[in-house]
């Protein structure tokens, strides 16, 4: 605990964003960085959406609602084991994108 304290008054990020980026990082390698990718060449650009969008598509691809460019089953395999408060703090991290 005392690292993530330390790491956010270096960062200036809050406890969720903290956890967001953590959850984000197994993201990075389809969706970019910083969220500037089309995932496999098909998928909306992260970069530029809002939390509240992000949160609803992460909650319908774990829901097996969703199925964006037929990422539906891939993103559920990817989103299944996050809970509402981690959905929450990645949506709000990759929102943070400039």
């Amino acid at each position: 605990m005392k690292k993530i304290v330390a790491l956010t008054a270096v960062a200036g990020m809050t406890l969720a964003m903290a956890d967001g980026a953590a959850i984000y990082a197994k993201c990075s390698g389809c969706h970019g960085q910083n969220g500037e990718k089309k995932a496999m060449g098909k998928a909306d650009v992260l970069k530029g959406q809002s939390a509240a969008d992000i949160e609803k598509k992460i909650k319908g691809y774990k829901a097996g609602t969703l199925n964006l460019h037929g990422m539906g089953a891939t993103m559920k395999n990817m989103v299944k084991s996050l809970s509402d408060a981690d959905i929450k703090a990645v949506a709000e991290y990759i929102a943070s994108f400039k």
